[in-house]
């Protein structure tokens, strides 16, 4: 058996541990209610998802019918999710077709990652470190698995570097295109297109001019085109999440949530494993090398600008940072095996023999204690019982309460009802001939151009949750009157008050309340008894 056979042996076997993997995740985030099986995703996907699901039935790409806010920005994903709402599937099941695509973005991304690996080394232990870094890596299987477009978007990018590094000098416009039609799926994919094609245009000198020409000209050609056809269709330059997350923040606060969010995942990460990957500048020098770790760097400082995101409180990299950890863990693996190697070599052993078992093993114990690292997010062990599927996987707890909400608003209320909600996702695509209203903005642009609400001063830095820092309850519970308000944003209970007067707090399901309009018509009074 020569080395090449054994290599795709042993990484067929990895990929096949993994795809049994993305069944065992998909099977734990189910539910099973009334003998009637749910597929739930990430409830911001499940955002997207009524976004496509208007599409499919010809509402326009739009939260509510007649409504005209881009509470979305993943244009191309969400389209992608309305072709799955074509099929002769319940609402309970297009979720699952979602997750199967999540899952074989995934799985071939890994194919990447081994054709990448393999044009910086060739030892065995780097590639298969490098696929099972990527393939078992929590938080990207929480967002590409539970329906995100961080599955696309990390395959994407992968392929893109490949085809860049093995450019030698030639000029490869699909690079370009492949990168463009990134930015349709989220509209921030310029950064790392802008990374790559300046690298590309300072080192292949002889290409300037079509690096110039092709490069900038799809650039501008897809962010501009993008820009005008939202203009003309939702009235604004900009998506209304932007404006929700970026707009009427303190920069430097942004700037400052954005470094303490950047820390924290540092630091559970472990910091020396962290850093790793810059000491391969140490043994090999050029624009490769640059590229990975420019990547990671623009990735990093992107999110530092908009203030990290909502969820670093679960730990690991956020949103924009985990599209390039496939990218990292090349360089980690890559990095950890060449410095064994050199210490092993530097012991000058009589036997070379040993030194080659004892470098092999050592490194074994070092992947083994970095898998659990990575994965042990915000440093408790919860999160290995999660990852290794003993205990539930993350977010899904709240995606089980959504859902059991969704189904109970369901019997409750009548079509046409109007529903307040804080988890933007699940409960309004459920219920998709309801009217639904978003406390917190997404799908609001009153809310979206106001100022952020919450604490602004440094001590608050880690209660900051960009998207989730607007409210306007005079707005939202005053002029609106919804029929159902399923939830109060945390904290605020005082506030919201004087305009819950008209409302009961009723029990519409076990350990379920909400707030129900008292004279409200849209509710099935009767269903309550």
């Amino acid at each position: 058996m020569n080395s090449k056979t054994l290599r795709n042996i042993l990484f067929g076997i990895l990929v096949l541990g993994y795809i049994v993997y993305c069944y065992r995740y998909i099977v734990a985030t189910s539910f099973v209610i009334e003998g009637t099986t749910y597929y739930v995703l990430f409830d911001d996907a499940m955002i997207s998802m009524r976004y496509a699901y208007n599409l499919a039935h010809g509402n326009g790409l739009v939260w509510n019918p007649g409504e005209r806010v881009e509470g979305i920005t993943n244009p191309l994903w969400t389209g992608i999710m309305a072709l799955v709402h074509l099929l002769p599937v319940g609402l309970n099941q297009t979720g699952l077709y979602i997750q199967i695509l999540g899952a074989s973005l995934l799985t071939l991304n890994l194919f990447l990652v081994k054709k990448l690996v393999e044009h910086f080394s060739s030892d065995l232990f780097v590639m298969l470190a490098a696929v099972a870094f990527t393939s078992f890596y929590a938080p990207l299987n929480s967002f590409g698995l539970l329906g995100m477009e961080v599955s696309l978007l990390t395959l994407i990018l992968t392929y893109a570097v490949l085809l860049a590094v093995k450019s030698e000098g030639r000029f490869n416009i699909w690079i370009y295109i492949l990168l463009a039609i990134s930015t349709l799926v989220r509209f921030d994919m310029a950064v790392p297109y802008i990374v790559l094609l300046v690298m590309l245009f300072w080192v292949q000198k002889e290409n300037r001019k079509q690096h110039l020409v092709w490069g900038l000209g799809l650039l501008i050609l897809f962010l501009g085109g993008q820009s005008i056809a939202r203009f003309i269709y939702f009235g604004e330059w900009l998506p209304n999440t932007y404006y929700l997350k970026v707009e009427g923040w303190n920069l430097t606060l942004r700037l400052m949530r954005g470094i303490y969010a950047l820390i924290q995942f540092a630091y559970f990460h472990n910091w020396v494993l962290f850093l790793l990957p810059l000491s391969i500048f140490l043994f090999r020098r050029d624009w490769k090398v640059a590229l990975l770790t420019l990547l990671l760097a623009a990735q990093i400082a992107y999110s530092v600008y908009v203030g990290g995101d909502a969820w670093e409180n679960h730990g690991g990299a956020n949103r924009y940072i985990v599209i390039v950890m496939p990218l990292y863990f090349v360089g980690f693996s890559w990095a950890s095996v060449e410095w064994l190697k050199r210490a092993a070599n530097s012991l000058n052993l009589k036997h070379q023999n040993y030194g080659e078992v004892g470098w092999r093993a050592t490194f074994l114990v070092l992947f083994a204690f970095s898998l659990l690292t990575f994965n042990a997010l915000i440093g408790e062990w919860k999160s290995i019982e999660r990852w290794n599927l003993a205990r539930r996987p993350d977010y899904v707890a709240g995606n089980d309460r959504n859902l059991q909400i969704a189904i109970a608003l369901e019997k409750v209320t009548k079509p046409g009802a109007s529903i307040a909600v804080i988890g933007a996702g699940t409960i309004p695509y459920l219920l998709p001939d309801r009217y639904a209203i978003d406390i917190l903005g997404k799908a609001d642009p009153y809310i979206a151009h106001q100022n952020v609400r919450t604490p602004m001063g440094i001590p608050d830095i880690p209660n900051m949750r960009p998207g989730h820092m607007k409210w306007d309850y005079a707005h939202t519970f005053g002029e609106l009157q919804p029929d159902v308000i399923v939830q109060i944003w945390e904290n605020t209970n005082a506030e919201a008050e004087p305009y819950l007067v008209n409302y009961n707090f009723i029990t519409i399901a076990p350990k379920i309340k909400v707030y129900l309009k008292k004279d409200s018509t849209n509710i099935n009074w009767d269903a309550l008894q």
